[in-house]
């Protein structure tokens, strides 16, 4: 290896039932490099960051470490963590009932006489947050702080465990833009102690912004590694794409107008305690309404209110001109309404369950327990599914677990289309996946909206929303401020509400 590598793999290869994961790859990452890893969903960056460190093993390949003259394989990830080898995964992997400094030091307490010592753990986890400039208060529940901050405390924790590499899955997934730029000054502050750092992100823009070099992946083959200057941003997205992007702003919903029987859900005065104060919305059929604001706004419980998921205290919801009361979510999908959560795994997939078995399951539940669907009829119904979507998967059988993130995605999306909803709430349904497959989710939403569907879109990315909303909704502190028709959609005038909350 040479001076500045600090890991090298080679020849990497590892398959599934059915599946080529990883086909001969090779990637590099030097010393005080930020190297971004990129490809659409299911190109291999998981299952190469998870042979790297130990959660899966792998056919052929070899790793080589700095300071290892062999190659490594790592049984653990605990055990690629003792050689330096840290990873910051999308989804926090931390305690959130015990204390900041209790997760930093998890598993190698300060002890005297045998007993934690309190006093030392806090003050070493104070000057751990203060090297990184994370200003936290360590004996506080980690539960109580965002999740920008508990993503703070992970990489924290990371970072002292001695690491040389620092693997970032998605960590911006869930972060506003001042909590992103708070992200990339420790990234930096990291790049000048030497450490290599391992970016995986679907923001293309971030990439540009805070990377090195760029490896590219796809369907398991590596494309190649490229220096961020050397490759602008239309070549990245034709080499993970595999073919030429087609121009995004061909994806446009063109506004009709809203008449009075079109009414399909309004809204008077509905609210929920401490979390949405009460508001008035009305959707029509055939028109995508987006949710703008920062994240902890209230969109997604305003979202969550109007679909059942939380019991509003006060107001009224009518569905064609007659009260609805939702006792609980089931109640909403009975009456043609859908909802796709903003966190897949907690409340989206069953991860146990086949895929076939995750998109039955809201329209099994819609028809009851004594109209039980018959196998060859799920099957058929599955696979109409995975054709319209184009879901990779080795079979409607396989685990929903073993597939990429972007298209357990496609699959609660399979759900909920399947039962033919009249009203669907999509709460970040791009997140954490790639271009192509967000191009396919902006084109479905706007032909499901010229069916005559009217879809609730929320997105915290304001020109995703722009290209597929007619009006949108404005929300700050827990309140709806403004509405924005389309004649004033424009990413100055939703940002001048969000930060001034002053109607235009």
């Amino acid at each position: 290896m040479e001076d500045n590598i600090v890991l090298q793999i080679k020849n990497l290869s590892k398959s599934f039932p059915g599946v080529q994961a990883l086909d001969n790859v090779d990637f590099t990452l030097r010393e005080g490099e930020i190297h971004a890893l990129m490809g659409e969903n299911g190109a291999g960056k998981s299952t190469l960051i998870k042979a790297l460190t130990g959660v899966y093993s792998f056919e052929k390949g070899t790793i080589h470490f700095k300071g290892c003259d062999l190659p490594i394989i790592n049984k653990s990830p605990q055990d690629a963590q003792n050689k330096g080898i840290s990873t910051v995964f999308q989804e926090i992997n931390l305690c959130p009932n015990l204390s900041v400094a209790e997760n930093l030091f998890i598993g190698r307490e300060s002890k005297k006489f045998g007993n934690i010592n309190w006093k030392l753990m806090n003050l070493k986890s104070q000057e751990i947050l203060k090297d990184l400039d994370i200003d936290l208060n360590v004996t506080i529940a980690l539960e109580k702080y965002s999740i920008a901050q508990q993503q703070m405390v992970a990489i924290a924790r990371a970072v002292d465990m001695s690491a040389k590499v620092l693997i970032l899955d998605e960590p911006t997934s869930s972060l506003d833009d001042i909590e992103v730029e708070k992200l990339f000054s420790i990234m930096r502050n990291l790049k000048k102690k030497g450490v290599g750092i391992i970016f995986v992100t679907h923001f293309l823009d971030q990439v540009y912004e805070i990377c090195d070099s760029i490896t590219v992946l796809r369907n398991g083959k590596l494309i190649g590694e490229y220096t961020v200057s050397s490759l602008p941003k239309v070549k990245l997205v034709t080499k993970m794409m595999g073919k030429d992007l087609k121009d995004l702003e061909s994806i446009k919903l063109t506004k009709k107008e809203n008449k009075e029987e079109d009414l399909l859900i309004e809204t008077n005065q509905l609210g929920v305690s401490g979390s949405i104060k009460p508001f008035n919305i009305k959707l029509y059929k055939g028109e995508v309404i987006g949710l703008a604001g920062l994240l902890g706004s209230g969109r997604s419980q305003l979202a969550r209110a109007i679909f059942g998921a939380d019991k509003p205290d006060c107001g009224v919801i009518k569905i064609k001109n007659k009260r609805f009361i939702a006792h609980s979510p089931l109640d909403s999908i009975k009456k043609n309404m859908a909802y796709l959560p903003e966190d897949r795994k907690a409340e989206g997939i069953i991860e146990d369950l086949s895929v076939r078995e995750n998109i039955i399951i809201a329209l099994q539940a819609r028809m009851g327990v004594f109209n039980v669907i018959k196998r060859k009829e799920q099957d058929e119904l599955c696979n109409k599914m995975i054709n319209l979507l184009n879901i990779k998967t080795p079979s409607i059988d396989t685990p929903i677990k073993q597939l990429s993130g972007g298209n357990q995605q496609k699959v609660i999306l399979a759900r909920w289309l399947l039962t033919n909803p009249d009203f669907l709430i999509l709460d970040e349904p791009t997140r954490g996946i790639d271009i192509g497959t967000k191009t396919e989710i902006q084109k479905l939403v706007i032909s499901l909206a010229e069916e005559g569907k009217s879809i609730m879109f929320i997105s915290s990315e304001i020109d995703e929303m722009l290209r597929t909303c007619t009006r949108m909704a404005i929300l700050r502190d827990g309140e709806k401020v403004s509405e924005l028709e389309q004649i004033n959609l424009s990413q100055e005038n939703i940002m001048h509400v969000i930060a001034s909350g002053e109607k235009i």
